[in-house]
């Protein structure tokens, strides 16, 4: 396992866990997720990106 990727697409086919945690996601947030696939590129800048999303919804 890679701790970085070429973006969203290729982490989630690669990595079982940022697999599991992005199908777990509300749909609302994957579709922005997936506006900003290529800047996503480890598990980290996707629970970063998550936290923000999540952030701006209170």
């Amino acid at each position: 396992m890679k701790s970085k990727y070429d973006g969203l697409n290729e982490l989630v086919n690669n990595d079982e866990t940022a697999k599991k945690y992005f199908a777990n996601l509300p749909e609302y947030i994957r579709e922005q997720l997936n506006e900003r696939r290529d800047s996503i590129n480890s598990m980290e800048s996707l629970k970063n990106y998550v936290d923000n999303i999540t952030r701006m919804d209170d």
